[in-house]
């Protein structure tokens, strides 16, 4: 799954979770008990829909974190001096940037 589809995904997740959270909070004062039970079960549904979405992507961030960490990490074994360039030139990049705030 490309970061671009997880994003939309997730976008469109939330998107129809506040939707639905929104029909009951505008409709609740004129529904029976019945139709507010029938919100309720379709709120309770989007929630937890939401909530599983959101921790397959939290996986898959995981994942991807992980599979970077380590390419780096056989980079830099790969490449000793030249991570030792990389990580010198980053750190007199934000310490230039730091000090003229």
């Amino acid at each position: 799954m490309s970061k671009d589809t997880t994003s939309e995904n997730l976008r469109a997740e939330l998107k129809s979770l506040a939707d639905t959270l929104e029909e009951v909070l505008n409709t609740s004062s004129d529904k029976s008990k019945e139709e507010l039970g029938k919100l309720r079960s379709k709120a309770e549904r989007a929630l937890k829909d939401s909530r599983h979405h959101l921790g397959e992507t939290g996986d898959a961030i995981a994942k991807q974190t992980r599979e970077a960490a380590a390419r780096a990490d056989n980079y830099v074994r790969e490449n000793p001096w030249t991570g030792v360039g990389i990580g010198a030139a980053v750190g007199v990049i934000l310490g230039v940037l730091l000090t003229r705030r």
